[in-house]
């Protein structure tokens, strides 16, 4: 018979961590006497960061006596306490390898159903002052589970444990556990996690994202953690491309025609895709590499990019002032997720300034013979006026060739020769509203493209609408958002150097945010550069187990250690994990 040994409850406080302020509720303690479990937790209990821990799905977490026992003959320890896990029950029984997701268990007066693996991050690490402990608790099959509250009642320490139901399908925690973090993930072995109706709804997302990944018969990184491109970069670093046109398409935005500087035809990219490019205005000083979306048509041996001259700015003033039909450019392969997705729904293309050049690419999708059905597109475009409303004839071309193509075209700022009904169709900004005046359908898949408020504004306001959550695809221009679990705001600062004595190492480009820095060794891995530089970095586990951190390697050479559970997708990288061996881009 399996016991509950503690009662383990705490409160969110806040610790100091590698400079950081963190909130965390792992630190917990054996309680005194009888406690109540209910729906969301235990009283005098609490999570620090709902977003990972607590709620319904994962209201009180266990971990087992015999686990306890072997991390102190592992890490060679004798210090640990009861909660020392960050765990609510510690139970002498109910193994990982034994208890099955969907199991039912009457403790005291309450009874709970198994719902899912711990999701491991890197506060369990801090509490056991080992930064691998996340990726240790995967790997060796010991993660703990979650318990969601079926009947409320009291518990307590000396309580019996006493199943009541067997899950279905009988898969035990560490399988389940393994299925998602691991590399290997058996369709069937998908199919029947996903017949147990006890699974998280996130633990479920994540391996039906899988499943769907291995129906379509791709293996290309883990899908249940991140967004892996839809197939491997067509080759690795930069290669040299030849301009061989040139074209001004408004007054701040001109497109560049590219072809294979060998004269072999260029891979197909997919609509929205982006490539890098290397650009050397300065032979003395380090290259600049800068981001820039294909806007052409697909399938014709060449990329077309548009680049808006910014104020200020080196590289689009090189590009516009300088670059001329002959030149050689460095590039990298097409990558991005930001892609057309197929299918019949209709779609819906918004896009505000510069945000218009991948959304060109898809409308050109949507335009080819092959793609030419009843599927309705929506073209909404926003621009200042006239004339910095760019690639204007070529969009209007495009969708006179549609069978069912709509569009408006809004101004900010018409100017005197504007005319209201030719050039543009409306005054003002793109909005909610004015998508329901439209009566564009909430069916659609929208795509999105713009500036940083334009993005927010429109994405909460589709969800308000009622919009679903996969069916909006954003793509962000620069940096993109930030995931720091835990960590208490801070200022946010542009990116920059290191503070500190300059790196002697090989240099790390942060290719979004227009940042070159040489390595240095006082730093454990690139995610601790990154975030030295103020770069926006996305973590959780930062051990190799959770894929948040993961980000395009545009080119180089990286060392892992550790090395990663499940390696990322080829053209990838981990970046809480790693150190540069050589050079290297990193898409951030």
């Amino acid at each position: 018979m399996s016991t509950v040994i503690s009662v383990n409850v705490g409160l969110p406080r806040d610790v100091r961590w590698q400079g950081k302020t963190v909130r965390t509720a792992i630190w917990k303690h054996p309680a005194v006497g009888r406690v109540m479990a209910r729906r969301f937790n235990l009283v005098g209990d609490g999570q620090g960061d709902l977003l990972g821990h607590g709620g319904e799905q994962r209201s009180v977490m266990v971990y087992q006596l015999d686990s306890y026992r072997y991390w102190e003959h592992y890490l060679q320890r004798s210090d640990f306490v009861h909660g020392q896990f960050g765990e609510n029950l510690t139970v002498d029984g109910l193994a990982d390898s034994e208890v099955c997701i969907g199991d039912r268990f009457r403790i005291g007066g309450a009874v709970f159903e198994v719902t899912q693996p711990r999701v491991t991050c890197y506060r369990v690490g801090i509490r056991m002052n080992h930064a691998e402990m996340p990726a240790l608790l995967v790997s060796h099959h010991r993660p703990g589970f979650y318990l969601r509250v079926i009947q409320e009642g009291e518990i307590g320490a000396g309580d019996e444990i006493s199943k009541i139901a067997d899950g279905p399908e009988q898969m035990t925690v560490a399988e389940v556990n393994s299925l998602l973090y691991l590399p290997d993930h058996p369709f069937e072995m998908l199919e029947r996690a996903l017949r147990i109706p006890a699974l998280s709804p996130g633990w479920q997302g994540s391996l039906r994202a899988l499943l769907a990944e291995a129906a379509e018969g791709r293996h290309f990184g883990n899908a249940g953690l991140s967004s892996p491109p839809a197939s491997p970069p067509a080759w690795r670093g930069f290669r040299p491309l030849k301009v061989i046109s040139a074209s001004q398409e408004s007054e701040d935005v001109r497109s560049f025609v590219l072809e294979a500087a060998d004269g072999s035809r260029l891979p197909d990219a997919l609509p929205g895709q982006y490539i890098v490019s290397k650009l050397r205005p300065k032979p003395d000083l380090p290259p600049l590499t800068r981001n820039y979306s294909l806007c052409g048509p697909q399938a014709v041996g060449t990329y077309r990019i548009g680049v808006k001259r910014e104020a200020g700015g080196v590289a689009s003033g090189y590009l516009h002032a300088h670059t001329q039909v002959g030149d050689i450019l460095e590039a990298s392969a097409p990558r991005g997720t930001f892609t057309l997705v197929p299918g019949t729904t209709p779609v819906v293309l918004l896009s505000a300034g510069i945000g218009v050049t991948p959304l060109l690419a898809m409308l050109h999708a949507l335009a080819t013979a092959d793609a030419l059905s009843a599927r309705e597109v929506w073209w909404i475009r926003g621009a200042r006026d006239g004339r910095h409303d760019s690639f204007a004839n070529e969009a209007r071309k495009l969708l006179r060739s549609l069978k069912s193509g709509n569009s408006r075209s809004i101004y900010s700022r018409p100017g005197a020769d504007d005319q209201l009904g030719q050039q543009y169709d409306g005054k003002g900004r793109l909005d909610l509203p004015l998508l329901q005046q439209l009566r564009v359908p909430r069916s659609a898949d929208f795509y999105l493209c713009g500036p940083t408020g334009f993005l927010a504004d429109l994405t909460s306001g589709l969800k308000f609408w009622g919009v679903a959550a996969p069916r909006i695809h954003t793509e962000v221009f620069g940096p993109g958002p930030s995931l720091t679990p835990g960590v208490v705001s801070t200022e946010h600062l542009p990116a920059h150097p290191p503070s500190g004595e300059p790196g002697t190492g090989p240099n790390v480009t942060f290719t979004r945010s227009g940042l070159v820095v040489p390595w240095h060794a006082r730093f454990n891995n690139l995610l601790e550069l990154a975030e030295a530089c103020a770069v926006p970095v996305r973590w959780s586990c930062r051990s190799g187990v959770c894929h948040n951190c993961e980000c395009p390697l545009i080119d180089g050479q990286l060392r892992y250690a550790p090395e990663p559970l499940d390696p990322p997708a080829d053209g990838n990288a981990l970046i809480c994990c790693s150190t540069p061996l050589s050079e290297v881009q990193l898409d951030l």
